[in-house]
């Protein structure tokens, strides 16, 4: 039987992944559609063959029609969806950040714990992402022996005006505070963050490097730059006791031309992650069907944010900052 979506949110994000579930998650259909602006709803269930558009976004989520939700509504409304979903027994893929405070996203996982089960999976999509999951395993063959340091490079070419120097900690780095924290097997216990000054220290996007250092004794940097100009661009380096694992990005074609050969960039993150979102999506609504829960959970959730929230007093002041988590519920051991 085909699990049937309903989506909270249709722009950017939301309508892509209205589009992978539509064409490319067998035994998925979309349901119902909400967005706050009913224009857009309407555009993009015709262009897929949405059943319907709703105006209320509660009403989606107790729709008798509706199995399942994808909340990718603006980050403030995140937390107020997701408990509904959970109010209303409803398995709920969430985009990060799954509130925009580590005390909110405890509220979330506190409804989750009473419920009993896991209903919540959080979009930290690089988990599903072909080359994090070959890196880890790598790691789990023991070949390359231990890990000792994790290095991350996140760059994308422009930063909107509204962009500052909090966003790339608490809005851009989060995707590598979770992959470290799943690639590690390990939580995050202190982070620094740096800012050089180069040419371009008062842009919106100006880089800021992350380092932070594990519960099992790993090191992770992380350089997050958000006006890099020449490409959207992410790498990551595992350095082991035996050797290296380094992530390729998927590329199909090699262009020569004007004396050079070269490789195009993505000018954001979605072509380099294609595979996630849709790896994503086919193993959620397969984890449904099972009546199980798969990809970071609201733990996982909260983790981002509490080491986003102590990032932003590194960058306040410069100093070490120790990253204090709750006890983590047997729900999620």
């Amino acid at each position: 039987m085909s699990v049937r979506v309903g989506i909270l949110g249709v722009g950017v994000m939301g309508s892509d992944h209205a589009r992978i579930l539509a064409t490319q998650v067998p035994g998925a259909t979309v349901q119902a559609i909400y967005d706050a602006d009913p224009k857009r709803a309407k555009a993009v269930a015709a262009e897929i063959g949405a059943g319907t558009v709703v105006t209320d976004a509660l009403a989606l989520i107790n729709d008798a029609s509706v199995d399942a939700v994808l909340v990718a509504s603006p980050d403030q409304t995140h937390k107020e969806l997701t408990l509904a979903g959970i109010a209303a027994n409803k398995p709920v893929l969430c985009e990060k950040p799954l509130a925009p405070t580590p005390a909110e996203c405890l509220e979330v996982i506190a409804a989750e714990v009473k419920l009993g089960r896991r209903l919540v999976q959080i979009g930290y999509m690089r988990r599903f992402d072909p080359s994090y999951v070959e890196m880890k395993a790598g790691l789990a063959s023991g070949r390359l022996g231990s890990a000792l340091m994790f290095h991350c490079i996140h760059r994308n070419v422009a930063a909107p005006d509204w962009f500052d120097s909090k966003m790339a900690v608490n809005n851009s780095a989060v995707h590598e505070f979770d992959i470290a924290r799943w690639m590690l097997d390990a939580e995050l216990v202190g982070i620094t963050v740096f800012r050089p000054k180069p040419a371009k220290g008062s842009s919106p996007g100006a880089p800021v490097f992350l380092m932070l250092e594990s519960a099992t004794g790993q090191l992770v940097t992380v350089e997050v730059f958000n006006d890099a100009a020449y490409g959207y661009d992410v790498r990551g380096e595992l350095v082991c006791e035996k050797g290296t694992i380094a992530l390729r990005a998927p590329t199909r074609t090699e262009t020569n031309a004007e004396l050079i050969q070269g490789i195009a960039y993505p000018a954001d993150w979605r072509p380099r992650f294609a595979d996630a979102y849709r790896l994503q999506a086919q193993a959620w609504v397969k984890a449904i069907a099972r009546g199980t829960a798969t990809g970071a959970s609201a733990w996982d959730g909260y983790a981002a944010a509490a080491i986003a929230e102590a990032g932003l007093l590194s960058l306040a002041d410069g100093r070490r900052v120790e990253i204090r988590l709750a006890d983590r519920p047997p729900l999620y051991r």
